[in-house]
C-alpha cells in the first residue's frame, strides 16, 4: 500500500467516527445505538479488509466506504439500503443451472455493499 492510499485509508477511518460522534437520529431514542452501530461497522469492515495488497481492490474498498457514507448522510440512515434482485433473480426453469441468476444476483448487488460478498 502506498503511502497516499494509506493516508486516505486512514481520513477515511477518522472520517466515519467523526460522523459517528456527530450522529443525530431522525428519531432521538435511536441516536445512541445508531451511533454505535456506525463504530462497530466501520471497525468491523475496515479490520476484515487491512490484510488488502492488491491496488484494485483497495480502491473498490475505499469507493463502497465513501458510497456508504454520502448515502447515509443523504438519508440520515447509517444502515445499509436493501438489495432489489432483479426479475427472475430468484426462479430456476425445470432444473436449469442457477449460473445465470447468480450472475445476475451478483451484478445487481450495489457497490456499497461488496464487502458482504463471500465470494470474493
Amino acid at each position: 500500500m502506498t503511502s497516499a492510499t494509506r493516508n486516505q485509508v486512514l481520513s477515511l477511518y477518522m472520517r466515519v467516527f467523526r460522523i459517528a460522534r456527530g450522529w443525530q437520529s431522525t428519531l432521538p431514542q435511536d441516536t445512541e445505538s445508531e451511533r454505535r452501530y456506525i463504530v462497530q461497522e466501520a471497525q468491523t469492515l475496515f479490520r476484515q479488509n487491512q490484510q488488502l495488497t492488491d491496488h484494485k481492490s483497495i480502491k473498490k474498498c475505499i469507493d463502497e466506504c465513501e458510497a456508504r457514507i454520502e448515502i447515509g448522510l443523504h438519508y440520515r440512515n447509517p444502515y445499509p439500503r436493501p438489495i432489489y434482485l432483479p426479475i427472475m433473480g430468484l426462479a430456476t426453469q425445470k432444473g436449469r443451472k442457477l449460473k445465470a441468476q447468480q450472475r445476475m444476483r451478483k451484478q445487481a448487488k450495489p457497490v456499497y455493499l461488496q464487502s458482504y460478498d463471500k465470494d470474493s
